[in-house]
């Protein structure tokens, strides 16, 4: 059978989805729930369901960025948002990123039923069947051509809230698990996606920003290099001088000198 999540931080809705939808119609079972977005997500790692089906304005949960996240790494899930959440761009972007189905609460029972009609298409046409892992990705090697484009969508989106968050928090002790967290994505599939799209892994990337942000500040004298080496993240000023001399090609006191 089919699995399905339900993720809502409200209980009543929860419970009124397991129980009064007719599951069994569309050779589906509610496998679990979750009351926020982040045992949410641990549900879904954990059983790997065929379908979501979530709210996304809950507290402390981008839910644009989950969807990006999820649709990135399980490329066949189903994702159904069912929210109060009116914003007219916010659904257009969710779609762009790959939900099936945006619903409005409340939701009409014959909305509901249709979003599960269109939703079993859609594996359907992937040829999955219930009754094989659902998520596997790895394992199904063709596609439905538009799930392919909803997946690059998912991609690029995730590429550029990683960059956007590296280049506002490089002076921390930044590390690719901490950058993953904030994407809703396992840092292995997050490492994947920069090594692809960026031919950089989390590392260069993170310390190609350091450096330029480092001869921005050589060049005001009035700053000690060792200072600087601190101010973009390194507080060890050999690394920081081994880093700068390998992808500057010269050392940054030459540099200053220099510029």
């Amino acid at each position: 059978m089919y699995k399905v999540a339900i993720i809502d931080d409200e209980p009543i809705i929860v419970e009124g989805l397991t129980k009064t939808m007719p599951w069994e119609k569309w050779n589906m079972q509610v496998i679990g729930f979750a009351y926020d977005g982040k045992e949410g997500l641990s549900l879904i790692r954990r059983e790997r369901p065929d379908i979501i089906i979530s709210d996304i304005n809950m507290p402390q949960l981008d839910g644009l960025k989950m969807i990006a996240g999820l649709k990135s790494e399980f490329p066949n899930m189903q994702i159904v948002i069912l929210t109060g959440y009116r914003e007219f761009e916010y659904a257009r972007e969710a779609i762009s990123l790959g939900v099936t189905r945006f619903l409005l609460k409340p939701s009409k029972m014959n909305e509901l039923e249709e979003a599960m009609d269109a939703v079993k298409g859609k594996l359907v046409k992937l040829g999955i069947s219930g009754e094989e892992h659902p998520a596997d990705e790895s394992a199904r090697s063709t596609e439905a051509e538009e799930e392919i484009l909803y997946n690059n969508e998912a991609n690029s989106f995730i590429v550029k809230n990683a960059l956007e968050y590296i280049r506002e928090n490089y002076k921390e002790k930044l590390r690719l698990s901490d950058v993953a967290d904030q994407i809703y994505v396992s840092q292995w599939h997050l490492s994947k996606l920069l090594n692809k799209q960026m031919g950089q892994n989390f590392s260069e990337i993170l310390n190609g920003i350091r450096m330029e942000k480092a001869k921005e500040l050589l060049k005001d004298p009035s700053l000690r290099i060792c200072d600087i080496a601190e101010e973009v993240g390194f507080l060890d000023m050999a690394h920081f001088s081994r880093v700068f001399k390998k992808l500057e090609g010269m050392s940054a006191n030459e540099y200053r000198n220099k510029h």
